[in-house]
């Protein structure tokens, strides 16, 4: 039961659950999240800490970026919650405009390299 109460609360704040549905269309490093929510850096570091420990996401290093992108974890809850996620939401408005910026964010603009 504990897995399944760690990836309900994951999903309890509307910037983790934001950043699950930033994470559908590709995987991200945390300046590219933080932009696109316009939240501190350190504020998505724990966002993303409380999903990586749900198995949510899960990050691997690429050169000098930390990416993160969705789990294929071995938690069923989290795979489930992930899976109909990609169909909840959509219509939102916060979700939509997330994903019409989205794309326009690019890492080496943000951090000027």
């Amino acid at each position: 039961m504990k897995t399944f109460i760690r990836a309900m609360k994951a999903l309890s704040d509307p910037n983790r659950v934001k950043m699950v549905k930033m994470l559908q269309i590709k995987p991200l490093c945390v300046c590219e999240i933080k932009e696109a929510l316009g939240i501190a850096q350190s504020t998505a570091s724990k966002h993303l800490k409380i999903l990586e420990d749900a198995e949510l996401v899960e990050s691997y290093k690429d050169g000098l970026w930390v990416n993160y992108s969705l789990s294929k974890g071995d938690s069923p809850y989290a795979s489930d919650m992930i899976e109909n996620m990609k169909n909840w939401l959509n219509d939102e408005t916060d979700i939509k405009e997330l994903m019409e910026i989205l794309p326009g964010i690019d890492r080496h603009s943000i951090v000027g390299k």
